[in-house]
Order: C-alpha cells, then structure tokens, then sequence
C-alpha cells in the first residue's frame, strides 16, 4: 500500500477535529475497563447477545430486538473509533455490517425477524 504525505497510508485520514477528541475522551474509560477485562469475555459477550437476539421470537421478539441494539450499539462504537485509520474499503465493509445490524434489529423490534 502506497504511503500518502504525512506516512499514512493512501486512503487514511489523521484525527479529527473537537468533536473526535471528545467522543475519544468520553470513551476512553470504558475502554480501559474493556482493556481489564479479558479478551475472550468481550467476544463471548456480545457473541452471546447476537445469539440471544437471533433465537427471541413471538411474545419475547422485543428482548431479541433489545439485546440486537445492544450489539449494533457497540460495533457502532468501534466503527466511529477506528474511523480515521481505516483504510476506505475496510470503511465501507464496516458501514455495510452496522447498517446490516440496525436493519435486523428493526425487523427483530417490527416482529418480521
């Protein structure tokens, strides 16, 4: 991959402006709490809400759809942190799953999923 100026590469914004600095700020604590916990709980967590948001249908469809925001919130979140160093593709692809996410959340709370 071509370097573009400033030894990114091609494609690679830097950081942004105030409003980044303080959506970094605000998450930093939560991330170091992420950071203490070990890494296979995170996984297993949210690999266990997409399961349980999955297999909720009839009169418990609004848990699934609950615990489906709950995973679409957090990948949500990655993205908006890993924004600037993603290269477009890898942007694109990630855009692709939350959005895929929130429309199976909504289908899950509209009872169509």
């Amino acid at each position: 991959m071509a370097k573009a100026s400033g030894g990114l590469p091609e494609g690679v914004r830097g950081p942004g402006g105030p409003g980044r600095k303080a959506v970094e700020r605000r998450s930093m604590p939560l991330l170091l709490t992420l950071n203490r916990l070990p890494r296979w709980l995170v996984v297993v967590a949210m690999g266990g809400l997409l399961f349980l948001g999955l297999i909720q249908t009839g009169d418990l469809a609004w848990v699934g759809g609950i615990c489906l925001l709950v995973v679409t919130a957090f990948l949500g979140w990655l993205l908006v942190l890993a924004w600037p160093v993603l290269p477009t593709q890898a942007r694109a692809v990630r855009t692709v799953v939350v959005l895929a996410a929130l429309g199976i959340t909504a289908l899950k709370f509209l009872g169509r999923f």
